[in-house]
């Protein structure tokens, strides 16, 4: 392995968490920067890169970081809600620029959006062109490279364009499905991401990466469905829908969220084409992956479970400050808990399996029409709803999405901790744990809330009546789960 050192910020999200085991497969010495390096604890690579806490929002934390760096790559912008987003990413890059200049780095990697010429640019795409200029504006060589839609599986692009196709065989759609945009297969955009690390020292600039083909939003459709082998699709386009409107939409009918949709839906109001391939020409690599091959490789893996990120991997905007309910910051808070305990006739493993296994196409065992209820309520609030689904159908890491929880802590065999990320008045935990009593397998669930001001009391009385039905008759059942799980391994 190579003396120099790689750093990644962004490495618990969807393009980080794929490029580091990219680049630790090219020889190189990563380090991770991280604001919580226990979100990358479950990663397969984990053992093989150094990971040191910080943040691109406080300059401070960052010099451990670089210290020793060659290439940076920074991978670090917000896709969610929120009206200083904008504020935010630029002081983050203005930071990292600045700290990567005094620690001597010798080139920053960035990517970015792919952005029309001429055109009105999003709030968002705004922002990430804001962030590129300032990196390239920098004393630090600086890649930025500008792509569209990034086809693989896990990444929002692919899963909105998949439930889009696969659940509507008629659709009503805006304006932007006639737009061209040129998508590009997400295993191209790591490879040439990695490869950046060898780009001469005075290269100083942004490139536009896409793939062989231009396609329009309609198109994109029609081929996919031809790919996963269901119908074509009846495509009827309305002028009236505007970019909110859409994001709605797309959020009613794919799991991803309205407040994710967003950005990805205004980058389709403009045409967006790679005006050159510089990129490919500097570094001699021009193959690229076409669409209808990048897609049937990302329905393969969807189909074979092995996602390795996915675009809910990045937390969702909530309270990751909040202390744990464990910390004792809790003493003289008010913190509400609903505590249910069962007696399994099973042994802890099996137990174990049923709880690791929650959520996703399982379900909570209790009660599906009352969640699924919960999970529009959210939805319709603005929040992630409960159909982000699982990464994987049988295992858990820290960090993982799950419905509308986060999975913040897992003791192998022992303990399941989820923070909700629902729209709430205040923060929730659910915790999961199977234990041995005097030879006897319990499984303990606990719910627990810390309300925020008189709403979130409000909240808590309200709904327990409901929470008294729901969560006694989940523990039953995943007790009961637990006895038919043992009975159907072999002795």
């Amino acid at each position: 392995m190579s003396t120099v050192v790689t750093l990644v910020t962004g490495a618990s999200g969807y393009i980080g968490g794929r490029l580091v085991p990219e680049l630790l497969g090219s020889g190189h010495r990563v380090r991770c920067l991280a604001r919580s390096p226990e979100k990358l604890r479950d990663h397969p690579w984990r053992a093989d890169v150094d990971v040191v806490r910080g943040d691109v929002l406080d300059r401070e934390s960052l010099a451990p970081a670089l210290e020793g760096v060659h290439t940076a790559y920074y991978l670090v912008h917000s896709m969610g809600g929120g009206t200083d987003f904008a504020r935010r990413d630029e002081r983050g890059a203005r930071n990292f620029a600045a700290a990567a200049h005094a620690a001597g780095v010798r080139r920053i990697v960035y990517l970015g959006g792919l952005t029309p010429k001429g055109g009105r640019l999003s709030p968002h795409l705004r922002s990430r062109a804001q962030v590129g200029d300032i990196l390239l504006a920098s004393p630090v060589p600086t890649a930025v490279l500008r792509a569209a839609v990034i086809v693989g599986s896990g990444s929002a692009s692919f899963e909105m364009l998949r439930h889009l196709t696969e659940r509507l065989p008629v659709m009503t759609t805006p304006r932007w499905v006639a737009t061209r945009v040129q998508p590009v297969a997400v295993r191209d955009v790591l490879r040439l991401l990695a490869r950046c690390a060898e780009l001469p020292a005075d290269v100083n600039r942004a490139f536009d990466v896409g793939g062989p083909d231009v396609l329009t939003y309609a198109e994109m459709i029609q081929r996919f469905a031809r790919v996963a082998g269901i119908r074509r699709r009846l495509i009827i386009p309305v002028p009236v829908l505007s970019p909110g409107l859409s994001s709605l939409w797309v959020g009613v009918v794919t799991p991803v969220p309205a407040a994710v949709a967003r950005p990805l839906v205004e980058s389709l109001r403009n045409e967006v084409v790679c005006r050159e391939n510089d990129l490919a020409d500097l570094l001699d690599d021009h193959d690229r992956m076409g669409f209808d091959e990048a897609v049937r490789l990302a329905l393969r893996r969807v189909r074979e479970a092995r996602v390795d990120t996915r675009w809910s991997s990045a937390a969702w905007p909530s309270a990751p400050a909040d202390p744990l309910p464990t910390d004792p910051d809790w003493a003289g808070g008010s913190l509400y808990v609903d505590e249910r305990v069962r007696a399994v006739a099973a042994p802890r493993e099996a137990l174990w399996r049923v709880i690791e296994g929650i959520g996703g196409a399982r379900g909570w065992y209790s009660w599906p029409l009352a969640w699924a209820a919960r999970g529009w309520l959210d939805r319709l609030g603005g929040g992630v709803g409960l159909r982000r689904g699982r990464r994987d159908p049988d295992r858990l890491r820290v960090g993982d999405s799950l419905d509308f929880w986060r999975v913040e802590e897992i003791e192998r065999g022992a303990l399941l901790r989820l923070r909700a990320e629902m729209r709430l008045p205040g923060s929730a935990w659910l915790e999961l744990r199977a234990d041995t009593e005097n030879g006897t397998t319990r499984y303990r669930q606990r719910a627990l809330f810390r309300p925020r001001g008189l709403g979130g009391h409000l909240y808590w009385h309200g709904v327990t009546v409901f929470h008294g039905i729901v969560f006694d008759s989940m523990a039953t059942n995943i007790a009961a789960a637990a006895v038919r799980e043992s009975a159907h391994q072999p002795a």
